[in-house]
């Protein structure tokens, strides 16, 4: 159905998919963007909010009240609406109320916790049965199903199941995998066999939602996975950079399986005289200006913010030459539709760009002058460079940097006592600044740099330099730690050791046995 008009109100029971937010649907997504209310668990599902407009509320209570109020209700479900369905009577109420309704399918655990452990759920038998062990259920009946076994709801009985299934002829060596948390980073999957599971679950540790598949496509998973062998799979990473810097950091970290936490060592605030910039804005917009050079994405940021002050846009850049160093500097004046015309081809920093600027040359270059505008901490290099180069330079502080404030006391608890896995140093001001507002990273926390003089200057802390970046980027810090966890993966494979986090590896730490 569809709402026939405004005030009628319209109810849409969506499902939510397994866990992973990417798995909701494009039509989930789309109901999402039109509600005026969500009815959800936002500890569970809180992420899909991202899908909804400004100002959407979020609630609990009667769907049929809230709908024959003239609203546009979106009701989360959990996994497939329609399987298992928790929300039949909710569905039966809007029925007999007459209010529209509409259930949208959920990409079902039965099949994606699956994928995600790698387990093909029809493997070599095509045969595939999924039972609710909420329910009452003949045990002896499906120990006959010659294929895949899958079983909701059935962690708390997980041992009496088994036991039933070989009463009932299963070998007592079928495989068996038990996965919790599924599709998401705290996923975690227990293989066995139903005669061993007892043994093999007694220190696991889990707890609904799970389910426990049974049958010989348990035994592809060596094979197959390839969520939980991700080279960070779990490991939660500290970013000390400000949201809108690391963002492509935290969505690459992702990719490898991390659970990333943005935490802000500085904050970053206007000038306290804004008549510097007012004038070099005047002068790049009048000719005044041969070069001008960004040293980070934030420089561009703070001329683009003055440009839209005045109404400018990317067209008064015509006739100048603009120079970057990095990537994130690059990508930032590429999005306000300007490329720069000078990237350092080696180093990113102000040394590497003043090795591959051109001296000044007067039959070539009508002006002279190149506007720098930077933070208020940035070092005299750039200027003594060009300077030596026939340059003048006008300095202009475009913007301020400051220390954040302390992050949370869950946070400050976690990175003295071992709870990240690993921290990314992207500056050695990050180094100063986390420190400072936060503490010394615990011993057993990887700590990674982007450079030699970061480095350098962790070591000042105390601190222990594992990784360390083969360039200076962001991106490449990444992979840098990715690779020094696929080479601590592997290691412990080699040496007949179940691979760990390094936070499992502090005093105390809980432990999972396999």
């Amino acid at each position: 159905m569809s709402p026939s008009s405004p005030a009628s109100g319209f109810v849409a029971f969506v499902g939510a998919g397994p866990g992973d937010p990417n798995l909701l649907t494009l039509r989930g997504a789309e109901l999402l963007g039109k509600a005026d209310l969500v009815v959800l668990d936002e500890d569970q599902y809180g992420p899909l909010l991202r899908h909804c407009r400004e100002g959407v509320e979020v609630a609990t209570g009667d769907l049929v009240t809230h709908a024959k109020a003239g609203r546009f209700v979106v009701r989360l479900c959990e996994g497939d609406p329609m399987l298992f369905s928790s929300v039949a009577e909710e569905v039966a109420a809007c029925s007999a109320a007459e209010v529209d309704f509409e259930i949208v399918p959920g990409v079902p655990p039965a099949t994606a916790v699956l994928t995600y452990a790698g387990i093909p759920p029809a493997a070599s038998v095509p045969e595939f049965r999924v039972v609710d062990a909420a329910q009452d259920q003949d045990w002896s009946s499906h120990a006959a199903c010659p294929g895949t076994l899958v079983i909701y709801n059935g962690i708390g009985e997980a041992v009496p199941i088994a036991k039933a299934l070989i009463a009932g002829g299963k070998p007592d060596s079928t495989p068996v995998a038990v996965s919790s948390g599924g599709t998401t980073t705290e996923q975690y999957t227990v293989v066995s066999t139903l005669g061993r599971l007892q043994p093999d679950l007694k220190h696991a540790g889990f707890t609904e939602p799970a389910l426990i598949v049974v049958g010989d496509a348990v035994g592809l998973r060596d094979k197959l996975s390839w969520f939980e062998t991700k080279p960070l799979f779990g490991w939660r990473v500290l970013v000390p950079r400000t949201k809108e810097q690391s963002r492509s950091l935290s969505e690459q970290l992702v990719s490898y399986g991390a659970v990333p936490e943005e935490v802000p060592t500085i904050s970053v605030e206007p000038p306290r005289t804004p008549q510097q910039m007012d004038r070099a804005i005047k002068g790049l917009v009048t000719g005044r200006y041969e070069w001008v050079a960004f040293t980070s994405a934030n420089a561009v940021k703070a001329v683009r913010e003055k440009f839209e002050e005045y109404g400018l846009d990317a067209r008064a850049f015509a006739g100048l030459k603009v120079a970057a160093v990095g990537d994130a500097t690059a990508r930032a004046l590429i999005e306000f539709g300007v490329k720069p015309d000078l990237l350092p081809s080696g180093e990113q920093s102000s040394e590497g760009l003043v090795a591959e600027w051109p001296p000044y040359d007067s039959m070539l270059d009508p002006i002279n002058r190149v506007l720098l505008p930077r933070a208020d901490i940035s070092t005299d290099t750039l200027v003594a460079g060009l300077t030596e180069l026939g340059w003048e330079c006008d300095d202009v502080t475009a913007y301020r940097t400051v220390r954040a404030a302390p992050p949370p006391a869950p946070i400050r608890e976690a990175i003295k006592g071992g709870g990240f896995d690993a921290v990314l140093f992207t500056s050695s001001s990050t180094v100063r600044n986390l420190v400072g507002i936060a503490g010394k990273p615990h011993n057993v926390t990887v700590i990674a740099v982007i450079g030699p003089q970061t480095a350098s200057t962790a070591e000042e802390f105390g601190l222990r330099v594992d990784v360390m970046a083969d360039k200076p980027s962001a991106s490449a810090l990444a992979a840098a730690l990715a690779e020094y966890g696929a080479k601590q993966r592997s290691a412990a494979l080699a040496a007949g050791e179940t691979p760990r986090r390094p936070s499992q590896n502090r005093r105390g730490a809980r432990r999972r046995a396999k």
